[in-house]
């Protein structure tokens, strides 16, 4: 099992900033991919962004974040992190950690379609992020 534990959530104003963050333990060597995940209330769960940690630098980042997040690996300390730059009225959700293990080509297929949720299998339990005008 691998457990997750999101943070750094909060209240900032638009054109703030953020960083998450969701540290994993456990089965560490089970989560090669991670992603981030965001709710808002009475919306389907979108992907935001996605890092293969397996290697070859694979990364992807949904339409709605591109140019404004920025997904890093810690290694040392099995932490992910979601920078979040220029947050609009439109970015506030729960924001979630997910991992799961996949092929190189299970990430590149990631990279070309973009995310879906049922492909992970290891949650945390969220932390909110609201923005004011």
């Amino acid at each position: 099992q691998v457990q997750l534990v999101e943070s750094g959530g909060g209240s900032v104003q638009a054109g703030g900033s953020l960083r998450l963050s969701c540290a994993a333990s456990g089965y560490t060597s089970r989560s090669n991919s991670m992603a981030w995940f965001r709710q808002a209330p009475g919306e389907e769960r979108e992907g935001v962004c996605f890092m293969y940690t397996g290697g070859a630098g694979l990364t992807y980042y949904a339409d709605s974040v591109k140019g404004r997040c920025t997904i890093s690996h810690d290694n040392a300390n099995n932490t992910v992190y979601l920078q979040m730059n220029s947050l609009k009225t439109e970015d506030p959700a729960m924001y979630y950690c997910a991992a799961t293990e996949m092929t190189a080509i299970q990430a590149l297929s990631v990279v070309t379609w973009g995310l879906d949720r049922n492909d992970f299998d290891y949650w945390g339990q969220g932390t909110q992020v609201t923005v004011s005008s």
